[in-house]
């Protein structure tokens, strides 16, 4: 491990941040795969001379590369290479497909768009639709019919490494744009500064976890998203330890996986958790590697649960976004509270919980996270190519999450409630769809449930709630029974007034549940509706 002195700003760029770790700890594994293991002071060279093969390519400071490819370590070499000559990398969704693929490509205006065997047969179905000025192919056997002019991977690694000019690049400079996931609409494309990746690491992850010389952190996100780059890849690449790059998160293979590579840090979303808790449970669950596991969100219940049959510690959690990556975690306070807070601001922003009307709300009503940054290249450089949605964005100073929260009265701590589009406003209430899906998920019968918002009939501006639940394996549920447990295990207004019983619900490839189609879907005959039914809620 080496320790980068970050209080120097020069040093706070993820080009630079490589050629310190190759010239302190050069010999440590960086990029890790069943095929590759990658040093520091490899990935340093390789870089550099990707860098010499992008600038023969055309690719200057401040222009953009697409990347639709699979998780690889060429993928964060590249990234790497590019941020060396001051150029800005987009990964895109591998899920996406036909007009949202094109569409999104086109949105990114890439100089050069990348990408790999696996993925070219999409690329091909909109390819005609595109206008990027060159293609890079990483494995370009068989490809040459569809894209014929592309140019090999290896190709581009030249033989005289690139000099990068680091005293002519600032931290505040945008090194990446990461396309938000559209749980709630179209995708924005969030700039990124190599700052914004920095600060998080310093106040967040470096504090939460406890890193030894020797770690290895295993990412099984994919890296199109904020997520897997933040809490694996550049937190690797900060804290000088190696991280496995692995193509996709599998269920059954997880612990395997883990055990093969010797992982001791990972990070998962909370689906995946609840995925892994749902496996049956082995003799050997607790007898693996890891030490250390994030996984956000996770239900209260779930969390010693998940911690004494796997044996390992779940990190205290923060809450962050791709706008900005760390608004509020337990690490700078000595105030206790639960493992499941969102604890209170970081010292480099200032939170406001907030109405519509941009008013402050009392201690222990929800309100939307609002953060007022209080340094240089903390939030966003902006949307790209979208000056109305980051004007939106904002409110004078204040930029506006769309997440919500409460603050405890007593000590000022702060509670998820939900996303602001995912609140059910119902008689005169803001009901958390997450709460009601906590409760729900206690049912053995269970296996998934989406707790989501049916615009009233009856007022505009109040929803009814609807449930779309997924039974276990070989149970059998009614919606009678689904309302008496909830309504026994929580306030009245939980038991919803529709239910469906579904063989699955839409996720995001990031293992988000898109409520907005269970929104578009809306009820239907085989709907089960409360009012119609002779079913009576106890308040």
């Amino acid at each position: 491990m080496y320790a980068i002195d970050f209080d120097n700003t020069n040093n706070r760029h993820l080009g630079k941040m490589l050629q310190l770790q190759a010239q302190h700890n050069g010999d440590t594994e960086f990029l890790i795969t069943d095929e590759q293991r990658i040093s520091f002071a490899d990935a340093e060279q390789l870089a550099n001379r990707l860098a010499s093969g992008f600038a023969a390519q055309g690719i200057e400071r401040g222009d953009r590369v697409v990347f639709f490819m699979a998780n690889l370590p060429e993928m964060v070499l590249m990234a790497l290479a590019l941020n060396k000559l001051g150029a800005i990398w987009i990964p895109i969704c591998t899920d996406y497909k036909g007009e949202w693929l094109a569409d999104t490509i086109k949105r990114s205006r890439g100089k050069m768009l990348i990408t790999d065997s696996e993925h070219i047969d999409k690329l091909a179905q909109v390819i005609d639709q595109l206008d990027p000025q060159g293609y890079v192919v990483l494995d370009p056997k068989n490809t040459t019919t569809i894209i014929p002019n592309a140019v090999a991977y290896n190709d581009l690694l030249a033989e005289h490494p690139y000099q990068p000019d680091y005293d002519s690049m600032d931290y505040g400079d945008t090194c990446a744009i990461l396309w938000t996931s559209g749980t709630t609409g179209r995708s924005k494309g969030v700039m990124q500064s190599h700052n914004c990746w920095v600060r998080c690491i310093l106040l967040g992850q470096s504090l939460q976890h406890k890193t030894r010389t020797g770690d290895i952190a295993y990412c099984a996100l994919p890296l199109y998203n904020s997520g897997a780059w933040l809490t694996c890849v550049i937190r690797a690449l900060a804290q000088g330890i190696g991280v496995v790059i692995e193509k996709k998160f599998s269920v059954n293979n997880f612990m395997a996986r883990i055990k093969h590579f010797n992982a001791t840090q990972t990070f998962a979303v909370g689906a995946m958790g609840v995925f892994l808790m749902n496996q049956p449970e082995r003799d050997d669950d607790a007898d693996n590697p890891l030490r250390e596991a994030g996984i956000v969100p996770m239900a209260p219940d779930m969390w010693p649960k998940f911690e004494k049959r796997f044996g390992l510690e779940i990190l205290t959690v923060g809450i962050g976004m791709s706008e900005c990556l760390l608004m509020l975690n337990q690490m700078h306070s000595d105030v206790k509270v639960p493992v499941y807070s969102l604890g209170f601001a970081v010292p480099d922003v200032e939170i406001m919980l907030c109405d519509d009307e941009g008013n402050e709300v009392p201690a222990g009503e929800a309100g939307e996270i609002c953060v007022k940054p209080l340094a240089p290249h903390i939030l966003l450089n902006g949307y790209f190519d979208d000056e109305v949605a980051t004007a939106n964005a904002y409110r004078g100073e204040w930029f506006l999450t769309g997440d919500m929260a409460r603050k405890d009265p007593e000590n000022g701590a702060h509670y998820f409630v939900d996303r602001k589009k995912d609140v059910v406003r119902f008689a005169g209430r803001n009901i958390s769809t997450l709460e009601v899906e906590s409760v729900a998920n206690r049912h053995p019968a269970i296996e998934q449930v989406a707790a989501f918002g049916i615009a009233s009939e009856l007022l505009d501006s109040e929803d009814e709630l609807k449930l779309n639940i997924v039974l276990a394996q070989g149970q059998t549920l009614s919606a009678e029974e689904v309302c008496q447990f909830l309504n026994d295990n929580a306030p009245h207004y939980f038991v919803p007034r529709y239910i469906d019983f579904v063989d699955a619900l839409p996720y995001t490839p990031t293992n988000k549940v898109e409520k907005y189609k269970l929104r578009q879907q809306g009820i239907s005959e085989q709907t089960w509706d409360l009012k119609t039914s002779s079913y009576q809620v106890s308040k």
